[in-house]
């Protein structure tokens, strides 16, 4: 069997697709290619490896391979919380509609092949004919008993089954305790499936097991590899002369970073000079990671398979080491570090006039922190004193030009102010919370935005440009139908809005300015958010539409996103071979790029969702503990089962169920209100109420409240 690996690949597509026979289980491939030695063998199963990771051959339930046809698709099926569908993704990022009774035991994250059997709505219809890869080996949640079995329910609504626990292996698990358990049989159409107990994390209502909770959920990797580390340890502790020498050199430069209180990683540094002639010279210097994380290398593939660091409140899971993330790529204050620096000519109207890209060196002055600048800028001269003239210096005109850019923003339609809805978690030394504030941000926050914006959109452009391939940030313009569900919610709150069949983000920031002072402030944005499509990375450039921006990347997190680390890569063997690639090159980065982008895209979603569950959990908890607390809300949305609320002060949500309401309520869909029959009371989105939460599910992240009335307080009164 002297052939290549194309040919081998040929004939092994040929015998599947011989339908005059039956499948061949692998000892049949092996027999029909006249494979003898071990090395011939070993060929053909690492050639049907990669087939079946292409999605080209599956196999089936009894071994045999067979070639996937074109009413097939292979991809990771996703269960909702609710609802009678699941939904298929492919590698195309095409969606296939599953129904849950066409799904075959497969669980939520696993990979399976999907014959495609109709229509469902917009979009094909499916049923699941194999599970080919389990996305989910453990699973974490609440033991129980019943009767003389045990069973655990899962965290993740997601998951539709419970577990049952064979008494041998509870593992001396008691009832309500939070669990992690070893599946150790799938569900099939007559049985539920089973686990065993591999870790008791303790009581269900423990603010300590969130956390444990959320990371098996996930499936998020805590631990690095041993070859990883062995890498790592191999790096040095200093950054070597010879290489500062090879750079341009910015160490003397008046350089500093600005973040939050509690960053470990500093990605990325900031300077800037006002030239005589009014133009501004910002520098925006980066991380040179890709200095230290050889690509292919047991690090780099590491770093790719985690995509992006996750932040859990205080607790980070690093994309890299901390060796790497905390010291050796972050820009701390007074040591020097290889960086990328785009530095960029600007002008008063923040129009990029030049720009210059180098492999650098810098040293940062100072390691400033968002509350300090933005006390400085409101005349702080404790803080000024403390800073000294240079970097005060920096900090004045950097604020002038950052007001600049962001007007340059708003006047191509960008979208602006958005603040995302984000709390800050205040816990006690036991880690249980006592207070959930609303995040601000100050004109540093905003200042550090425009300027990475800017390096972003100067980077994307340099490869837009030379039509090379790229891996953008991207982000589609919301569809017609998201705009009309917007433009009802709109004029449900009194709100006139008109949309043009093509929409600008103009139109969305204009809207955002006529909503500045209501009391549905945030919820308009969030549902603005909702309306938008979801940013992704991709190699096609279709512009960020949120931006406002025609070509945009991720550049300046090198050190908590993959992504940035491959722009780097790609930025420097554009630099070094004098601004093109090779065709060699072309052709294995189009080739690679795509798979890049849509594996970094996952894992920032699964990142976006871990973060997203731990703060639900955390405001049932503190709801948990109020519940004899009155709160003022306001209505975000009116069904006919009742009244979705937040109170604003915490960004809590939760549901007024109907039959807490005084009256029979019915519901007018034409006008979106809740009318009641006897006392012709009418509930409709904006209106202002005191509420009082009666349940709160920290599985589920759902909170029940009650109207807190004149007639409730009065009828307590009887009562006491």
């Amino acid at each position: 069997m002297s052939q290549s690996q194309d040919e081998i690949r040929r004939k092994i597509l040929e015998i599947l697709s011989d339908n005059s026979k039956k499948p061949p289980i692998l000892k049949k491939i092996y027999k029909t290619l006249q494979a003898h030695t071990k090395e011939q063998r070993k060929e053909i199963r690492k050639l049907l490896s990669g087939l079946l990771e292409e999605g080209v051959v599956y196999r089936d339930g009894r071994g045999r391979y067979k070639k996937t046809e074109q009413n097939t698709a292979l991809g990771i099926i996703e269960f909702a919380r609710r609802g009678s569908v699941a939904f298929v993704t492919t590698d195309d990022e095409r969606e296939i509609a599953v129904p849950l009774e066409n799904t075959k035991g497969a669980l939520h994250k696993d990979k399976v092949l999907v014959e495609i059997v109709g229509k469902w709505r917009d979009l094909p219809k499916g049923r699941v004919i194999k599970v080919l890869q389990r996305g989910t080996h453990f699973v974490v949640g609440v033991f129980d008993l019943k009767r003389n079995f045990g069973f655990l329910t899962p965290d993740d609504p997601k998951i539709a089954y419970d577990f049952f626990i064979p008494p041998d292996a509870t593992n001396g698990a008691r009832p309500g305790q939070k669990v992690i358990a070893r599946i150790t049989r799938w569900p099939t159409a007559t049985k539920n499936p089973q686990a065993e107990i591999v870790e008791i994390l303790g009581k269900a209502d423990d603010p300590k097991v969130d956390l444990p909770s959320v990371i098996i959920k996930h499936n998020l990797p805590e631990e690095f590899p041993e070859d990883v580390l062995k890498q790592v340890e191999a790096l040095p502790n200093l950054v070597k002369e010879s290489e500062i020498a090879k750079r341009r050199n910015l160490t003397q430069n008046v350089v500093f970073t600005i973040d939050g209180e509690d960053a470990k990683d500093f990605d990325d540094a900031v300077s800037i000079q006002r030239l005589k002639d009014g133009r501004y010279v910002l520098g925006v210097h980066i991380a040179d990671v890709s200095h230290y994380v050889e690509e292919n290398s047991p690090l780099d593939r590491e770093a790719y398979k985690r995509g992006t660091s996750v932040y859990l409140l205080d607790k980070v899971i690093p994309m890299l080491p901390f060796k790497l993330s905390n010291d050796l790529c972050s820009l701390v204050e007074g040591k020097p570090r290889l960086t990328f620096s785009v530095e960029m000519m600007l002008n008063d109207k923040g129009e990029v006039l030049d720009y210059q890209l180098n492999e650098s060196v810098i040293e940062s002055k100072k390691r400033l922190t968002y509350s300090e600048v933005n006390r400085f800028l409101q005349g702080d001269s404790e803080v000024e004193n403390r800073l000294g003239k240079e970097i005060c210096h920096s900090l004045k005109t950097m604020f002038k030009l950052s007001k600049i850019l962001r007007q340059a923003r708003r006047i191509r339609g960008s979208i602006l102010d958005i603040e995302g809805g984000e709390v800050d978690i205040i816990t006690d030394e036991d880690g249980r919370v006592v207070d959930i504030t609303t995040r601000q941000r100050g004109p540093a926050e905003i200042l550090i935005e425009e300027f990475m914006i800017k390096a972003n959109e100067t980077v994307a452009e340099v490869f837009h440009n030379a039509g090379l391939p790229f891996v953008y940030r991207i982000h589609e313009k919301p569809d017609s139908e998201t705009i009309f569900l917007l433009k009802n919610y709109l004029e449900a709150l009194g709100i006139r809005a008109s949309f043009p069949k093509v929409i600008h983000p103009s139109v969305l920031q204009k809207l955002l300015e006529a909503v500045r002072d209501h009391p549905l402030k945030s919820s308009v944005e969030r549902l603005l958010v909702r309306t938008m499509k979801r940013a992704i990375y991709s190699v096609m450039n279709v512009g960020h539409f949120g931006l406002a921006s025609y070509a945009y990347t991720h550049f300046t997190s090198p050190i908590r996103r993959y992504p940035d680390l491959v722009v780097h890569r790609l930025l420097k063997l554009y630099l070094s071979q004098g601004g093109y690639f090779t065709s060699d090159q072309i052709e294995k980065y189009s080739q690679v790029l795509p798979k890049v982008a849509a594996h970094c895209s996952k894992r920032e979603r699964i990142a976006d969702e871990a973060e997203w569950d731990l703060i639900a959990m955390k405001k049932v908890e503190y709801i948990s503990n109020h519940f004899d607390d009155v709160f003022d809300a306001v209505v975000t949305n009116v069904t006919g089962f009742g009244l979705f609320v937040e109170i604003p002060s915490k960004l809590i949500s939760g549901l007024v169920h109907i039959s807490t309401l005084n009256d029979y309520y019915r519901y007018d869909d034409r006008l979106n209100i809740l009318v009641g029959e006897r006392s012709s009371r009418v509930f409709r989105i904006g209106d202002l109420l005191k509420v009082r939460a009666i349940k709160a599910d920290k599985r589920t992240g759902e909170i029940d409240f009650e109207i807190v009335s004149r007639k409730d307080k009065s009828s307590k009164a009887r009562k006491k």
